[in-house]
């Protein structure tokens, strides 16, 4: 209630949060649009490969010319501006840097910029949910040990989820089921990046000229996107996936309170303390009024009759019973909201949602049949989809990550529809993200009493 307070104080002082941005896309787009109007922030340094991309991201999001001329990392903390280059490594280096964002999308980059931030003792807000769902408990164990925060990105739907997830709690409530909405149907599972823009209603010329990326918003719809942000959630809450994965039920969000239920009563549910994304769209092709889309819920449950008799006097959407009730926010605004991480983190020396345990996974998933020889193309191609997995059935079957399945050959033929594993690929065994892969694995094992 306070971080706006703090943050004017802050600038009072002289003393502002010294940022980095790693990665100047989208997301770190909108959060630039909105840091240069937050008072107590120092935007020291922007990198990204593509040095022309991160300034017109800045020219885009209103920074004026004369605040990003600094020749420096030196000359930007002496002059109060900010210094453009390419090197995400140095960033993170720089003097006087407290706070590192990863925008990067990459999960390799991602495991590197958490490694050198333990290494120089800056925070990190990671928006690189794809290295979160990859290692983010050993990250969250490493950053630990090293005395700096590790946090997911506020704006990102999994730290929105875990807040609710947390307010629940706080409030004395068990929670029943938590997570998001998205446009879902079976068949989107097979989506390439050719055939992406048919389900989007856009051709393909249309979407170059606005430089959307195929790849990317092809993770959003196949499913793999979903995964990677539910397994961030489980991971940070103890929250944990059905043996099935993510089943997608069509839900409006009038209807959260009788859905995401145990199917005993009457609902959806394969337990209590489920993470679940919810369809916007029927299976029949219709869109479904009061849809979720956009948002993120909490179902949670009355712990008493007198609590149950409560959410009826206040007018609460339950179930049935009375005994389930939710809580949903409509819409996430992105980099919009990521201040609030930056403020956390570097005010408080809090995290908006960490990893808290190796909970979940998401394994690569063939596509179609595969053949032995073929190189896959990772999240958002047209071999493999990323299904989420309960960690331990994910440990058992040997499965491959879906942050690793990117680069590597088969090495023989994957059937349509199978979960790709360790065994079928060509694994270089002495590369960095592949070793601390390897390492959560063998040391973060869980145990059977953590299975649902």
């Amino acid at each position: 209630m306070n971080l706006h307070r703090m943050l004017a104080a802050r600038a009072e002082d002289g003393r502002p949060i010294r940022v980095g941005l790693i990665g100047a896309g989208k997301f770190g787009s909108m959060f630039l649009a909105q840091a240069r109007r937050t008072p107590g922030l120092h935007l020291l340094a922007v990198a990204d490969l593509d040095v022309p991309v991160a300034r017109r991201a800045l020219a885009a999001t209103g920074w004026p010319e004369e605040s990003i001329r600094a020749v420096s990392f030196d000359a930007a903390l002496e002059s109060g501006g900010t210094f453009v280059g390419d090197d995400g490594r140095a960033l993170i280096a720089a003097d006087g840097m407290d706070l590192v964002i990863d925008a990067t999308g990459d999960p390799a980059a991602g495991i590197r910029h958490v490694l050198a931030c333990c290494q120089f003792g800056r925070h990190i807000i990671m928006v690189n949910v794809e290295a979160d769902a990859l290692a983010g408990p050993l990250l969250a164990r490493r950053a630990d040990a090293a005395g700096i925060v590790y946090s997911l990105a506020y704006g990102d739907q999994p730290a929105l989820i875990c807040e609710q997830v947390d307010w629940a709690r706080a409030s004395g409530f068990d929670v029943v089921a938590a997570g998001k909405g998205t446009l879902y149907m079976p068949h989107f599972h097979a989506s390439t990046p050719e055939t992406i823009w048919d389900h989007y209603g856009l051709d393909a010329e249309r979407a170059e000229a606005s430089g959307l990326n195929a790849k990317m918003f092809n993770s959003f719809l196949d499913g793999t996107k979903s995964a990677i942000e539910m397994a961030a959630v489980a991971n940070a809450t103890g929250l944990t996936p059905a043996p099935d994965g993510l089943a997608f039920p069509p839900c409006a969000v009038h209807d959260l309170a009788s859905t995401l239920i145990p199917e005993a009563d009457g609902g959806c549910l394969h337990h209590k303390g489920q993470v679940e994304v919810i369809s916007s769209r029927d299976r029949d092709g219709r869109d479904i009024d009061g849809d979720l889309r956009w948002g993120v819920y909490v179902v949670f449950e009355a712990p008493s009759d007198y609590v149950e008799r409560c959410f009826a006097d206040y007018g609460l959407i339950t179930d049935p019973s009375g005994r389930y009730t939710a809580l949903w926010r409509p819409y996430h605004l992105i980099g919009l909201e990521l201040g609030i991480s930056v403020a956390y983190a570097g005010l408080m020396d809090q995290a908006t949602g960490c990893a808290t345990g190796f909970r979940a996974d998401v394994a690569a998933t063939a596509k179609r049949n595969l053949a032995a020889g073929e190189v896959l193309d990772g999240e958002g191609g047209a071999t493999v989809w990323g299904r989420l997995m309960p960690a331990a059935a994910s440990l058992e079957q040997g499965a491959l990550p879906i942050g690793l399945a990117h680069g590597m050959a088969l090495r023989n033929d994957v059937a349509e529809g199978t979960t790709l594993c360790w065994s079928d690929v060509a694994a270089d065994g002495d590369d960095e993200t592949v070793r601390l892969r390897r390492e959560m694995e063998t040391t973060m094992a869980p145990s059977v009493s953590d299975a649902p």
